[in-house]
């Protein structure tokens, strides 16, 4: 597995090739991983193969590995079977070459809608409709050259199919949910009671906090809403760059009290904020999947999500959650509607997780890798 973020750095990204990897290894798979180096030395793991690399300045955490490297001869001794990319960069450039120069089959996921992240992190001397176009340009010569790719979500299959018609095989496989690790017995009475919490109705945000996480429209229909009813509180979980600035709109807003920021939070506590809220709220247009509403509905708890690509792909009226436009109206009476209707709609949300075990999606993965062989060793028998 190659990809430009790892550990330290924190993102759905890394959660899902965590998550994948473990399951692979338990099921009798060997997995390497090749990242960009770390900026501290002690935060490297004996087993990862690193590249040098340099912060990405727009973005603090994040490195890039732009240099050129010995990954081919790295991939090369390492004996694989498959490449897998998670990325759309520079790694994606040197999987497809060393998949071309040693004749292994290159798996690429896209994770990430990189065009639409462009806007926040990149000075590019371009109009935003330009660069996109030039981009997808780049992105369709990479799809089409991949063995297969994996779409986390249908919703984004099909964008990717608009996009690159003549892709050699993709499919729709998400990251899996352990519905051991997450479930509605998890306790999280303790983080009630760490954030004062114990006799409010919580919604929960969780995850980067960032520009393209729209965690602006959930501030702002949280105001309305709490001036409707007093027993609100707003638990957003997380760290990144737009921490600052959100906390000072709280302020400015007078929510202070009634928005708590916890800043980071280890993975092996992620279940028990989960299990102290009543509903999860997502507001991302930006997401591919969202493990986290899946996460969130394993269990037990609503979901009101944005009504755009992945996340209206799962949550569904009155089953599971409530959908809103990027619009506060809708944001906040989606919420409101998730709250009041918390007992009926939490049953329909751990249904739906079940559907997206991690035992499952790691298995399709799998016969997806098998798909991939056959494809590159049918294509180097025609030559």
């Amino acid at each position: 597995m190659l990809t430009e973020t790892y550990l330290p750095s924190r993102d759905g990204v890394v959660s899902s090739i965590l998550i994948t990897k473990t399951k692979l290894e338990e099921m009798g798979h060997e997995v390497f991983v090749l990242a960009p180096d770390p900026s501290d030395a002690m935060e490297r793991d004996p087993e990862v193969h690193y590249f040098r690399s340099v912060e990405f300045k727009h973005y603090p955490g994040y490195r890039v590995s732009c240099f050129p490297s010995d990954k081919v001869r790295v991939i090369e001794s390492l004996d694989v079977d498959v490449i897998h990319c998670h990325s759309v960069l520079f790694f994606a450039l040197r999987s497809l070459f060393a998949g071309r120069a040693l004749g292994i089959p290159v798996v690429v996921t896209y994770h990430t809608m990189v065009t639409e992240a462009m806007m926040y992190y990149t000075d590019l001397p371009l109009d935003q409709a330009i660069a996109e176009r030039l981009f997808w340009v780049y992105l369709r010569s990479l799809l089409q050259r991949a063995d297969a790719v994996v779409a986390p979500t249908e919703a984004i299959r099909r964008e990717l199919m608009e996009r690159a018609p003549a892709m050699r095989h993709i499919e729709a496989i998400p990251t899996g949910v352990d519905l051991s690790r997450f479930s509605p017995e998890v306790d999280g009475r303790e983080v009630r009671a760490r954030y004062g919490l114990e006799d409010k109705r919580v919604l929960l945000h969780l995850g980067r906090v960032a520009p393209e996480k729209n965690i602006q429209l959930v501030l702002d229909a949280f105001v309305l809403l709490a001036e409707e009813r007093g027993d609100v509180a707003l638990l957003v979980v997380g760290e990144g760059p737009s921490r600052p600035s959100l906390e000072a709109r709280a302020t400015r807003m007078g929510l202070d009290g009634k928005v708590i920021f916890t800043g980071f939070v280890p993975d092996a506590e992620l279940p028990n904020h989960y299990a102290a809220c009543n509903a999860f709220v997502i507001a991302s247009r930006f997401e591919t999947q969202g493990l986290v509403v899946l996460e969130a509905m394993a269990c037990g708890k609503p979901v009101a999500g944005i009504d755009h690509r992945a996340i209206a792909e799962v949550v569904q009226d009155g089953v599971n959650g409530y959908k809103f436009q990027d619009e506060v109206g809708s944001c906040k009476d989606a919420i409101s509607m998730v709250l009041e209707g918390h007992e009926t709609l939490a049953r329909g949300a751990f249904i739906t997780a079940q559907d997206y075990s991690v035992d499952e999606c790691v298995s399709r993965l799998v016969d997806l890798y098998h798909k991939a062989i056959s494809i590159k060793t049918e294509r180097m028998g025609r030559r």
